[in-house]
């Protein structure tokens, strides 16, 4: 009887595991997937003292910047720009919330406006 079934049985292969997709994998394939199409405009290149002048103004005021870089991704997509307060700097770049920006890295920097949770309306 058993070698019966075994020459009549017709395996369905990888259409039998299709079922076992959990919801935590679905959601992650779409965020996946979000993030692939997600892509971050082209900012203005500025010049070394349009940077040098923002820069300044933020150590003055204290203010949060966003920097974005000239490097781009294997599509040719920026990447999300760095945002923080300017923590230090040296001869060859500058500190932005614990992260390291070379000066002839960055294509375009501005301010940063933070959202507070209490400006937001209901």
């Amino acid at each position: 009887m058993l070698n019966r079934f075994n020459e009549r049985y017709k395996d369905r292969g990888v259409i039998k595991w299709q079922g076992m997709f959990l919801s935590e994998h679905n959601s992650s394939m779409d965020q996946i997937q979000k993030e692939l199409k997600h892509t971050v405009p082209k900012k203005e290149q500025m010049s070394f003292e349009e940077i040098s002048e923002v820069l300044n103004a933020a150590v003055v005021n204290n203010k949060s910047i966003a920097i974005q870089l000239e490097s781009v991704d294997e599509n040719n997509n920026y990447f999300n720009d760095i945002i923080g307060k300017l923590q230090g700097h040296d001869e060859l770049g500058l500190w932005v919330s614990g992260t390291k920006v070379n000066y002839d890295e960055i294509r375009n920097v501005e301010f940063y406006d933070e959202i507070k949770w209490s400006s937001l309306d209901e």
